[in-house]
């Protein structure tokens, strides 16, 4: 059964991006809109996932998504709550480097800061006192199960640990957004069900919180994702079009498998079509 729910203003989107190193073109024609999710009487963030075989340009999508890549061709646009409303419209702003968090597979972490001081320093540019800075990283810690951990260095804590505190880094320092590249990458069942555990905290502290992230994981990604995108080549036999491009995308609203606590023989239906185009890209 669907879902309710309603679609507002537009919080990313994407134009005739491209990118090109020398005369080697690795992703092309990326053209992508989504829109601001709501639910009656729920707090609901979107969950945009990218799937695609390896080598067809999904991390340097996402370089270029969250402003650590610039474009040879075209845009991403995110809104811009520094300014004020206009004709009912909230202005948009091209990405730059820091609107938007990155977690990379590495849980990339200041080896000289602990937990606390990381996140701290996360915080530099928010115009708090050092006191709401400290009330608001003591609730997010405790929140995020790293409270008695907060002292730790980055060598003393768990690959999950690190994940975390790279999460939160990126929550505190750049809003609503957050792009993770392979987070479910090499990890066990139970660190999975903990990345699954902190994408619902993430969706449900506010509804403009938007997470995208890769999975070679077709399960995962349809479980997780309101939103899904294959990355690949449209003709992988012509040499000539072998660059990255979105040739799928599965609203998975739409379609009336978003937000669902079990996975039904529809989902599944949709992970057997998924990987048929992916097999064919």
């Amino acid at each position: 059964m669907a879902t309710a729910y309603s679609e507002k203003d537009t919080i990313i989107h994407v134009e005739n991006l491209s990118i090109v190193y020398g005369d080697k073109t690795i992703i092309k024609d990326i053209n992508f809109t989504e829109l601001n999710v709501t639910r009656p009487d729920k707090t609901v963030g979107q969950t945009i996932a990218f799937v695609g075989r390896s080598g067809r340009g999904k991390s340097t999508l996402f370089r270029a998504l969250t402003g650590l890549e610039k474009p040879t061709t075209g845009k991403v646009l995110i809104p811009d709550f520094n300014k004020d409303i206009a004709d009912n419209l909230q202005p948009a702003k091209l990405v730059c480097e820091g609107d938007v968090g990155f977690v990379d597979q590495k849980y990339t972490l200041f080896r000289h800061k602990t937990v606390y001081q990381s996140l701290f320093y996360a915080l530099r540019k928010n115009k708090s006192s050092d006191e709401e800075k400290k009330s608001k990283i003591m609730d997010y810690l405790k929140d995020w199960g790293l409270e008695h951990h907060k002292d730790k260095y980055p060598n003393e804590l768990s690959g999950g640990q690190r994940q975390r505190t790279a999460i939160l880094e990126q929550l505190l320092s750049s809003g609503y957004y957050m792009v993770l590249d392979e987070p479910f990458s090499g990890l066990d069942v139970g660190n999975i069900e903990n990345v699954k555990e902190s994408f619902r905290k993430i969706n449900e502290s506010h509804d403009l919180n938007t997470i995208v992230f890769s999975t070679h994981d077709i399960e995962l990604a349809v479980e997780l994702a309101d939103s899904i995108y294959i990355i690949g080549y449209k003709e992988p036999d012509n040499p000539s079009q072998h660059y990255g491009t979105i040739v799928k995308h599965f609203d998975l609203k739409d379609m009336g498998l978003a937000w669902h606590s079990e996975f039904s023989p529809s989902h599944h239906d949709c992970v057997v079509d998924i990987k048929k185009h992916m097999l064919k890209s």
